[in-house]
């Protein structure tokens, strides 16, 4: 062993003063060290600290990490799909400042659920997620969000919320580079919208997949979030089918992939690099990414912007229904199995469905022979397809099932029914008669002003029964009970009570509720 040398013979050395918490410091090191030493070298005096790398024993164990699959990250994917991400930006008119009354508007149809729910979740301001910044009360208010190119020339896809009234549209691409843009048409109902870029004819773009996704597959969304162009987030798939109270084509994707204000329209991609989703929304009560967002279907978006390329709009398939879930209750009152189907609330006068023999109380169960799960699902099926075609229904009636032939129309621009919910008159009655067990007080329809002439008036409900908790009103009609038309509160009683006779757990009855219609299941007591 190599003698060390007597430090203190050399002339500039001078011994440090020592303290005693320096000491125990010092010894506290060694102890550590020590510890590790003990650990590690197992207390060889032959080892070095660079001995180590070069034993035996570590070659065999980096043989054997190398063996274990490492990590796959998302580089190669984003290298190649990120080109076809764009930027978004638009210039839109006061329109969508506060006005005089101080108010908030939006790109969205005021009382619309798509307006309510951005101005929910769409973070502050009440804007939705693609649109933030500008001038409030004067001037032009700017807005961003994100996109994605369809094809060379220069076709791209975004939401229709982004474009939305826009005067000007301006796209940035992966490189920097800046082109105006046109909007070729949108489409309110599915919140996408189709623009061309010009100035270019061989962008790179992104393929629509034609498979669903799977929950649970990972996810990246690539996009514009507050303005930083080019951000990629991943994820994975956590639900699928979601309704945000949109519209009856609610079917969204749901992610957890960070996505923010700025990210709608932009592309959801799979780890084949291909566009699973559009991102349109996020739940945020905050106004950031909890890690919820709804990404829009590539099969929507195809068949959307398929129309929208060839004639700017969209047209669907319309039957003329108001339709509402079969719940359990409603399917125990017609005596069904299962809750499936789409409940008739009421067909359109004049409409496909009544002029086919449809009434209320029908359950449409299936189309074209491919059973219908839900309202929704009708909604969406029927909406699919071409005005002008004709489709076979399967319709449970009154019990029996039957097979009816529609040709759809086409569905209005406005679905929406204008409600009179002014009952101001109808308050002036006597005030009714009991309908024991239900905690409703009734009187027939003509004679209280302003109700109509068919059916009987809800006067008073007890806010302790089940119709209470069932939604019934002062002011509802109740139109229909277990099938039969009411005119008074004894036919009421007599059908109340053969229902209960039959066995019946709950009665299904009409309501007329303002301008629409509706079925509501409610229990009956026992006895």
């Amino acid at each position: 062993m190599t003698e060390r040398p007597d430090l203190s013979t050399l002339p500039s050395y001078k011994a440090p003063k020592r303290s005693l918490f320096s000491a125990r410091k010092l010894a506290l090191m060694a102890s550590v060290v020590a510890g590790l030493g003990a650990a590690t070298y197992g207390f060889s005096p032959t080892h070095n600290p660079a001995d180590l790398f070069t034993t035996p024993a570590h070659a065999q164990v980096n043989n054997e990490v190398k063996k274990v699959q490492q990590p796959v990250g998302f580089a190669d994917i984003v290298e190649r799909v990120k080109p076809s991400v764009i930027s978004v930006k638009v210039n839109i008119r006061e329109k969508v400042a506060k006005d005089d009354s101080g108010n908030d508007d939006s790109p969205f149809q005021p009382g619309s659920p798509m307006e309510r729910f951005f101005r929910r979740f769409g973070g502050p301001d009440g804007l939705p997620p693609g649109l933030r910044g500008g001038p409030r009360g004067g001037g032009v208010v700017t807005g961003q969000g994100s996109g994605f190119f369809i094809s060379a020339d220069g076709y791209a896809v975004t939401n229709n919320h982004v474009v939305d009234g826009a005067d000007k549209v301006e796209v940035t691409t992966d490189d920097g580079k800046t082109y105006s843009a046109k909007v070729i048409g949108t489409d309110p109902r599915t919140d996408l919208a189709l623009i061309k870029v010009e100035g270019g004819s061989n962008f790179q773009f992104a393929k629509l997949s034609d498979t669903k996704p799977r929950i649970g597959d990972w996810v990246l969304a690539v996009g514009n979030p507050f303005g930083l162009g080019g951000t990629v987030t991943a994820g994975i798939v956590s639900a699928s089918g979601r309704d945000i109270g949109n519209g009856p084509y609610d079917d969204f994707i749901q992610i957890d992939a960070p996505v923010n204000k700025g990210n709608s329209g932009g592309p959801a991609f799979d780890v084949s690099g291909e566009v699973m989703g559009v991102n349109t929304a996020i739940y945020s009560p905050s106004g950031g990414s909890v890690g919820i967002a709804f990404s829009i279907p590539a099969q929507t978006v195809k068949s959307v912007v398929a129309q929208l390329k060839d004639k700017g709009s969209v047209s669907r398939g319309w039957i003329g229904v108001q339709i509402q879930p079969v719940t359990s209750d409603i399917a125990d009152s017609l005596g069904m199995k299962k809750a499936e189907g789409a409940l008739v609330a009421e067909p359109q006068a004049n409409g496909p469905a009544a002029k086919a023999g449809i009434e209320s109380g029908d359950v449409i169960t299936a189309v074209n022979g491919e059973p219908v799960k839900d309202a929704r699902e009708l909604a969406r099926t029927i909406g699919g397809l071409a005005p002008g075609n004709a489709v076979k229904l399967n319709v449970l009636h009154k019990g029996q099932d039957k097979t009816v032939s529609i040709t759809l129309g086409q569905l209005p621009n406005n679905l929406e029914a204008k409600a009179d919910t002014d009952n101001s008159d109808k308050g002036n009655s006597s005030r009714g008669t009991d309908v024991p067990k239900l905690g409703l007080t009734v009187a027939p329809a003509n004679s209280v002003a302003g109700a109509g002439k068919e059916g009987v008036v809800v006067t008073e409900v007890d806010p302790k029964s089940a119709a209470a908790e069932r939604g019934f009103k002062e002011g509802d009609v109740i139109l229909e009970v277990a099938g039969k038309s009411v005119g008074t509160a004894g036919e009421v009683r007599d059908a109340i009570t053969a229902a209960r006779n039959d066995n019946k757990n709950s009665v299904l009855m009409r309501v007329k509720s303002g301008g629409s219609s509706r079925f509501v299941a409610v229990p009956l007591a026992k006895g």
